[in-house]
């Protein structure tokens, strides 16, 4: 039996590689020519599908540099993992969970677009009407790649990393896809509200950050703390690679190369700069150091609180959101520090609350639906989905961790924990000098 329990995962894969084998059809090279597609903005989205591809390898520079050195393999490959894991999940079924027919607004028909049938190269008016159907899904497939990605940071050091793999795929299905589809879908429940989310503030962020925290607290701590940053260089690295990645990440969610995207370039940039310059200088107001560290964390926070406002701010507005999100995210790391929390590298102090501080300023400044603007229908369904989001993605982690908990045990050993997850995990070591 024990026996049989090591060969599953290559069983399983076998069988979803002949699913999705067996279901394949030849694209039309003929789109609909009622709906041409632009080449300019095909072009656009094809390079912002590559740059948030490039966040992934990024976000395991980032978090790899803030461990232990035993732990460094390890997790960076939870990180790069899911460029692989997601992909497979996202085609056979998890597109159409996001995309797909809505059922009750909530979720996908999990047959309209299972196998990818029925992804075309032909636009689709509802997701980009210049860009082929196949484009938009792949570059959806990124934020679904990097989103439990994320949250592996909150576990760091601690996790088998089977039982990770397995909650990712569930965490996929289960949390990721539904709030994709209540937030951007056109008849999602979120959306139908008048939630505005540019590029992921909810789906993304507020997931991953709320998942994390589950995942830290059913977890528990580590034997061992120790804030020994392995690699600096590395943080810093993936940081700018991350950056980098970003204006993939929001220019890209207008869907083609237009004004909405030089918009949201802009205010990407500008509020990162403002997050990254506003913790380290209230790091030092705090009489602590300006270190590397917490520029790289403040340039992150930024990137992630504009996310979801991106597309509807104003460049004084985005430095607002950059500078206000620092400080609370600053405050949130320090609390955690104190706490008995061990978020092992603060993703819910970082992305859970930037995410949360980003959707309740986008409802605050959205061009001409903001409360600035004296319209609170906005906001306050803003107030409302960030309290559906917290209680949906915080029970169903606790849930999806128990499930995962009861078929393999989630934590590795002690004796595994204290040699270090490279080497009792991959059979691996990161040589050092």
């Amino acid at each position: 039996m024990k026996n049989l329990g090591s060969k599953l995962n290559f069983i399983f894969l076998t069988v979803v590689v002949f699913i999705i084998f067996l279901g394949n059809v030849d694209y039309d090279i003929n789109p609909n020519p009622n709906l041409p597609i632009d080449t300019g903005d095909t072009a656009w989205m094809m390079v912002a599908c590559a740059f948030v591809l490039l966040m992934t390898p990024g976000l395991a520079f980032f978090y790899g540099g803030m461990v232990n050195i035993k732990n460094i393999i390890s997790t960076m490959l939870q990180s790069f993992v899911a460029l692989g894991v997601i992909s497979m999940v996202w085609v056979l079924v998890g597109f159409s969970l996001a995309f797909g027919d809505s059922i009750y607004g909530v979720i996908g028909n999990p047959m309209t677009y299972f196998n990818f049938q029925g992804v075309s190269l032909a636009p689709n008016d509802d997701y980009g009407s210049t860009i082929p159907f196949l484009l938009f899904a792949f570059f959806q497939l990124k934020f679904a790649i990097i989103t439990p990605a994320l949250i592996s940071g909150s576990f760091s050091e601690r996790i088998r990393f089977r039982s990770y793999i397995l909650f990712m795929l569930l965490f996929t299905i289960f949390i990721y896809s539904p709030l994709a589809h209540m937030t951007w879908h056109p008849d999602g429940l979120l959306r139908q509200w008048g939630v505005l989310d540019f590029a992921g503030g909810t789906v993304v962020h507020m997931s991953a950050g709320l998942a994390a925290l589950a995942g830290a607290l059913y977890l528990g701590k580590r034997q061992r703390i120790e804030e020994r940053p392995a690699n600096i260089p590395f943080v810093i690295l993936g940081t700018g690679l991350l950056w980098f990645g970003w204006f993939g990440f929001n220019a890209g969610s207008a869907l083609g190369a237009n004004f909405d995207a030089v918009i949201a370039f802009a205010n990407t940039n500008i509020a990162s700069a403002a997050s990254m310059i506003t913790w380290i200088f209230y790091d030092r107001f705090c009489n602590r150091k300006m270190s590397a560290l917490g520029a790289c964390i403040g340039a992150i926070v930024g990137l992630v609180a504009i996310t979801p406002a991106a597309g509807f701010v104003t460049i004084g507005q985005s430095v607002f959101i950059g500078f206000t999100a620092a400080i609370i995210s600053n405050i949130a790391v320090r609390a955690f520090k104190k706490s008995s929390i061990d978020d092992t590298l603060d993703v819910f102090p970082s992305h859970g609350v930037g995410g949360i501080v980003g959707m309740i300023l986008t409802a605050v400044f959205a061009k001409d639906v903001g409360l600035v603007y004296g319209n609170s229908e906005v906001f306050t369904a803003h107030l409302t989905a960030v309290v559906l989001v917290v209680a949906f993605t915080l029970a169903m982690s606790f849930v999806l961790y128990k499930v995962v908990d009861l078929m393999m045990p989630l934590r590795v050993r002690i004796d595994q924990e204290e040699r270090g997850l490279d080497n009792s995990q991959h059979g691996e070591e990161m040589l050092s000098n």
